[in-house]
């Protein structure tokens, strides 16, 4: 639950757990951190490491990660999704990813994953044990946007961002502090973000859709400038020790709900600060969600989740649904088209 309201910059307050809430126009993030082992020749943990655990739902940190639904590689195998895009960021460690429309790839170490899923759409997302020579951290973040009415059943639309593309802008403060800015969506300070899928919410700028990664020295500040009275802007503190906003400060791991309609200062405390910030116009329509799925009424979200459990294997075209590369596998995507994309030299 939010926090009582303050005055101020910071309207509510939040502590963050493994799934964030968000606001229209976003519907909710996640956040994995893993200390992943050395991996074996499949690429997983080692045996003794992954006994006696609840594979297939494995949500519990035991020997500091957790295999998600994956049984071999962790991870998330087939699943549906419907209704909404996914922006997927692998700060640290790759992801082997398969899709319904014929699509594979692997990408990790800061690119960025865009998927626009506005009819049904299943893929599979492991994160393979690259690494037999040493540990396999990870560090991924998961933002989900809604689309608007008239965008639900269109079709599925995958973009792949290479982290030597995407805009990092680095600054010094006026006392020496020193931070950067991502920018993965929207524009901060001139610099725009490599365009989203053409179906977006965010591909109208007059949407004020803007997606950062903003990391903080110790005692470094940014200000966040001012949008509009309706933009609705949350900013995600996830790393450091504490933050001040004007005279008030706050602990690490919490949302706060920021003033879209002023500058907003942020002073980062005395360890190195990591923060989200995801804001953006809601899209302000009334719609209907269970599981996978978002769409209009109670009734297209019950037939949805209907259709999605007779044709998902149908609809499958690979031969097993935790699928991922072999070992060796460099950062590319290959489209059901022919296409085949790789990071620039």
């Amino acid at each position: 639950m939010f926090g009582r309201k303050k005055t101020g910059p910071v309207i509510k307050t939040q502590y963050l757990k493994l799934h964030w809430d968000t606001e229209d126009p976003f519907v909710f993030a996640s956040h994995h951190t893993d200390d992943y082992p050395k991996g074996n020749a499949q690429q997983a943990p080692p045996l003794r490491e992954i006994s006696g655990r609840n594979l297939g739902r494995d949500y519990k940190k035991e020997f500091g990660f957790r295999m998600y639904h994956g049984k071999v590689v962790p991870g998330f195998p087939m699943h549906a999704h419907w209704g909404y895009e996914t922006i997927t960021v692998p700060e640290i460690g790759f992801v082997d990813h398969f899709d319904s429309m014929g699509n594979q790839g692997r990408y990790g170490f800061g690119d960025v994953q865009w998927v626009s899923a506005g009819s049904m759409y299943l893929h599979d997302e492991m994160y393979p044990l690259a690494y037999d020579d040493r540990p396999n951290p990870n560090n991924i973040t998961q933002i989900m946007l809604n689309l608007p009415l008239k965008d639900k059943g269109s079709q599925p639309e995958v973009r792949m961002m290479w982290s030597e593309d995407i805009p990092v802008i680095k600054y010094n403060d006026e006392e020496g502090g020193e931070y950067s800015v991502k920018v993965i969506a929207g524009s901060y300070d001139g610099f725009d973000a490599l365009p989203p899928n053409s179906v977006s919410w965010a591909a109208d700028k007059d949407h004020n859709v803007r997606i950062l990664l903003i990391k903080m020295s110790p005692m470094s500040k940014i200000t966040l400038p001012a949008v509009s009275s309706t933009v609705n802007r949350n900013l995600y503190f996830i790393e450091g020790s504490k933050v001040r906003f004007g005279g008030d400060e706050y602990e690490a791991l919490q949302r706060f709900k920021l003033r879209g309609d002023e500058d907003v200062e942020v002073v980062n405390g005395d360890a190195e600060g990591t923060y989200w910030l995801l804001e953006g116009e809601p899209i302000g329509e009334k719609m209907s969600s269970f599981g996978p799925v978002i769409l209009e009424k109670d009734k297209d979200v019950r037939e949805a989740m209907e259709h999605i459990r007779r044709k998902e294997f149908e609809n499958w075209p690979w031969d097993l649904i935790d699928k991922f590369h072999p070992k060796g596998t460099e950062r590319f995507i290959s489209y059901s088209d022919g296409r085949e994309e790789r990071p620039p030299l």
